[in-house]
Parts: structure tokens; C-alpha cells; sequence
């Protein structure tokens, strides 16, 4: 079982479909994949905080079940572990959302697995995930790449928290997690949890970059991460693409390898926008 864990609310629901369907067609392996949605509503920060409903977790189920009837996604609702740890914290609202929070609570979550990859939902498989679930990782709390600007501007192993590969047992023996919620609760830190997560850290194995391209598209790359990016022409400015932004996909970044993918999930949101519409009249 290839255990998988995306973190979120409703308005990623695109980013799951899109990240689901790289995995599964990128991916030769007959093993099933077991995929937990943590998730929550926290309204009463910003009214856009709803959990992931019901029913989209029910959707990526069914599209899960398409591939292999033994893959499954289950949601789990966290929001008692996030009032408990992170109520009123000074990372409450940090610089993305109160959901990026939430993979440091793997450790308190009942019946997880001892290897888990954690993922962002603006990422794409392009080529197989065992190359990275296969990594051994004994003896290291986590596995994980190089952040594409960190690297420069920060320390040259500075890491991108966006796809981890966690070794539970360690983290659980070196407590790792607990030392970042601490430091969650009690001081402001520009990347909250990544930063947390790095300042915690005791061992970790570090990834080449194809396990993690934040800014280029290779043959060798096996994750691009459609993380925000830095644009030097016409002007210097920022722009943040994600993979289901498809005209831009094209446009800005003149990639069509994801196009099986993303008709697919054009195709699957209609029908699931479709199948909304008909229950609620």
C-alpha cells in the first residue's frame, strides 16, 4: 500500500483531482494507494475556510476507485487537534493558510501509517511515484528536496515542504512533530510549519531536484511543483500557476506533457459540477 496524505479545504478540491489523476497515470505499479484528507472548518478565520464536503471526498474516491477498486481516500477531520494545538496561535494566519498546519498533526492522528508521503495539491507526477515511495528512508525523520530558492537565498539544504516523505517511526521516536507544533504555538515564523519543521529537524535525507522541481520542467523530473514563481521579463514580478489554471499551463509555460491529465480532470469536474446540480434540485 502506497499511503498518501494531502492537506486542505474545498477550494483545492482541483489540486487533489489534478495530483490523483498524475499519480495514477504516471504510475506503473499494481499496488493500491491509500489517500488521507485532512481537512477542517475554521469559517469563523475567513467565511472561505470550509472543509472539504462530503462529497468531494466521496468524487476523489470514486475517481481513485476508477484506477484500482482497491485504492481508497478517506477524509479525517481535524479540527479538534487544531483547536487543541494551534487555536489562537501567532501562525494562525501565516502566509498561506491555517491548512498548511495541518501535516504536522501525523502524528496525532489515529492508525496512520509508518511511511507516508505528504504532497501539496499544486503538484504533478511526470513520471512514476515509486521512484520516490521507494526511497529508503530508515534511519531519517523525513526525505525531501532542495527549495529552488531557499537553496540560494537562505542555506543551500534548505528544504521545500511541499513533498515529504515521512519515516513515522522516526518521527515519533525523535518527536519531531511535537517540537514543531511547539514552536507553531509560540512564535511568528515566515514559512510556519516548513520553518518549523526545518528548525526540528534531527536527520533528514536529502532528494536530487526532480523529486521536487519548483520552477523547471526536465525529462528527469519526476514532481513538478506548481509552487509560485519568480518571473524576470518583461519585468521582474511573481506569479503563482497552478496546474489547473490549463490556459496557462500553456501559455506561460508552454507544457502540453499534462494535457491526458488535465482534459481528464476538465472532464470529471463538469461531471461532478453536473452531479451537485442534480442532487440539489
Amino acid at each position: 500500500m502506497i499511503n498518501i496524505l494531502f492537506c486542505g479545504n474545498d477550494k483545492v478540491f482541483d489540486g487533489m483531482i489534478t495530483t490523483m489523476l498524475s499519480i495514477f497515470k504516471r504510475t506503473t505499479t499494481k499496488e493500491a494507494f491509500n489517500i488521507y484528507v485532512y481537512t477542517m472548518d475554521v469559517s469563523d478565520i475567513k467565511p472561505q475556510y470550509l472543509a472539504l464536503s462530503d462529497e468531494m471526498a466521496d468524487y476523489l474516491d470514486k475517481i481513485a476507485k476508477s484506477y484500482n477498486p482497491e485504492n481508497r481516500v478517506t477524509k479525517i477531520d481535524v479540527l479538534d487537534i487544531y483547536n487543541r494545538e494551534f487555536r489562537n496561535s501567532p501562525n494562525e494566519s501565516c502566509y498561506c493558510s491555517p491548512y498548511t498546519l495541518l501535516r504536522l498533526f501525523a502524528d496525532l492522528v489515529p492508525n496512520m501509517p509508518d511511511k507516508l508521503l505528504y504532497l501539496d495539491v499544486d503538484i504533478m507526477f511526470n513520471r512514476d511515484i515509486t521512484l520516490l515511495w521507494n526511497q529508503d528512508v530508515t534511519g531519517y525523520e523525513y526525505a525531501s528536496a532542495r527549495d529552488h530558492y531557499g537553496k540560494y537565498l537562505i542555506q543551500p539544504n534548505y528544504i521545500n515542504a511541499g513533498v515529504l516523505l515521512f519515516n513515522m517511526v522516526e518521527m515519533r521516536k525523535t518527536k519531531i512533530l511535537e517540537k514543531a507544533r511547539e514552536l507553531i504555538r509560540k512564535k511568528k515564523l515566515m514559512f510556519a510549519d516548513q520553518s518549523a519543521l526545518i528548525r526540528s529537524t534531527t536527520r533528514k535525507k536529502m532528494l536530487p531536484q526532480k523529486f521536487n522541481d519548483q520552477k523547471f520542467l526536465h525529462k528527469s523530473t519526476v514532481v513538478r511543483h506548481f509552487s509560485k514563481r519568480l518571473f524576470w521579463l518583461p519585468i521582474p514580478k511573481t506569479r503563482n500557476i497552478k496546474q489547473w489554471h490549463v490556459s496557462d499551463v500553456h501559455k506561460v509555460f508552454h507544457y502540453y506533457v499534462f494535457d491526458d491529465i488535465l482534459y481528464e480532470y476538465i472532464y470529471l469536474k463538469k461531471k461532478f459540477e453536473k452531479e451537485v446540480i442534480k442532487n440539489e434540485q
